[in-house]
């Protein structure tokens, strides 16, 4: 069956909603934090060398940058369709391009011909190194995007809190660009002592964090849902981190071949005023934000709350569907969806929550709904008498219903 039939036939099958299959990316640098439900026989199952899988990536067109030994396709999402007993899966990635608007809207296609962010589950057991995501202007002179990127903390994947619940974000204020520098000149000493200047914030389920590029920070050890631009361009800017050697190459990263060995350069990576902000926490903090007032919603059996929402880049929601409720949701943009806890009926598709997922495994909790899907309303059942749907909804850029807080 060729691909093109494939991705027609999956969008009449869903009636506007595409199911997904599961993404599972390695990161050679990281050590699982075992909280993204796959099995615990199949972290390392690509290999020691590729290092241990601790991120699921959601509704992706962005393949992975993983270095040379990247597997096909990593990274991305594929849709699946079944039919006759048969199951054919075809990259979201061609479907969109194949169908356009009638699976992004004709507004995000017209602009950017694509889908232009994905999520993931980031599910590290210690901190990552300090680190930075390059502007737009900065990753157009290595071919790329720029990635801004936003956190949330379901609490669902966080029964633990990891090695190091702790993010640093940002530079202390009165730090000088040449103390930075020096850092950065001294990656290959040990510890380049670079956290020194910035601070450590407590990491809270239920609670999240806006990171524009330009931010140093080092993510802290909970499980973290991550809405973000279609990117993977970051560097590392943090030489020692958990008594681990971080490699010089992702100093580099990002950086174009004729400023390798530039640390001004590197510096210049940095949105300096957006990291020495004294009101660091105040500008980039996120608390849940009820999308209607929450007394209306529990009326009709749901609660939705704006979870990501600083951003012009992207945006997302927590959706609670009700103990036994039946509500229909609309939306004016197209979205990916997470099941992260629950049972139900989601328009043709049977939802549901699994507790444990070989790696190559088909589940029932993740989708893409489309623009049309979405405007017309999601009609979506909780088949449990005691324990409520919760989903969470990743959308794209400029998000019509969106209200964005600075």
């Amino acid at each position: 069956m060729a691909n093109s039939s494939i991705a027609a036939k999956a969008l009449e099958q869903g009636q506007g909603i595409l199911r997904l299959a599961p993404t599972w990316v390695p990161r050679s640098f990281c050590v699982p934090g075992r909280r993204i439900k796959l099995h615990p026989d199949d972290y390392y199952v690509l290999g020691g060398v590729r290092g241990g899988i601790d991120e699921r990536w959601l509704s992706s067109t962005t393949p992975a940058k993983n270095g040379p030994l990247t597997g096909e396709h990593e990274g991305l999402s594929k849709v699946v369709f079944e039919e006759g007993g048969q199951t054919e899966q075809v990259l979201l990635k061609d479907v969109i391009e194949e169908l356009k608007g009638e699976i992004v809207g004709d507004r995000l296609w017209d602009e950017y011909q694509s889908w232009p962010m994905y999520s993931k589950f980031f599910d590290n057991m210690g901190p990552l190194p300090h680190h930075i995501h390059h502007n737009d202007e900065k990753a157009a002179l290595v071919g790329q995007n720029g990635k801004p990127e936003a956190y949330y903390f379901p609490p669902q994947l966080n029964n633990h809190g990891g090695d190091f619940p702790y993010t640093f974000f940002g530079i202390t204020p009165g730090t000088t660009k040449e103390q930075i520098k020096q850092c950065l000149m001294d990656f290959n000493k040990g510890d380049n002592k670079i956290t020194n200047f910035s601070s450590a914030y407590k990491l809270e389920p239920g609670t999240g964090w806006d990171v524009p590029p330009g931010i140093l920070h080092a993510p802290g050890s909970l499980c973290t849902y991550e809405p973000q631009k279609a990117s993977d361009i970051f560097a590392m800017y943090q030489s020692l981190v958990n008594e681990a050697i971080v490699p010089e190459e992702l100093l580099w990263n990002g950086t174009p071949q004729d400023k390798m060995g530039d640390y001004d350069e590197l510096v210049s990576v940095i949105d300096w005023e957006a990291n020495v902000d004294p009101n660091f926490a105040a500008n980039h903090f996120m608390m849940p934000r009820p999308v209607h007032p929450l007394e209306e919603m529990q009326a009709q059996g749901y609660v939705e709350n704006w979870i990501c929402y600083r951003s012009e880049a992207y945006s997302a929601k927590e959706l609670t569907v009700l103990p036994g409720a039946t509500v229909t949701i609309t939306d004016n943009a197209a979205y990916g969806l997470i099941m992260m806890q629950g049972h139900g009926k989601m328009g043709v598709w049977n939802i549901e929550t699994p507790a444990l997922i070989r790696y190559g495994q088909l589940t029932n909790d993740e989708f893409f709904v489309t623009e049309n899907a979405a405007k017309a309303g999601v009609t979506i059942t909780n088949y449990s008498s005691t324990d409520p749907i919760v989903m969470l909804k990743h959308f794209g850029p400029n998000n019509p219903d969106l209200v964005v807080v600075k």
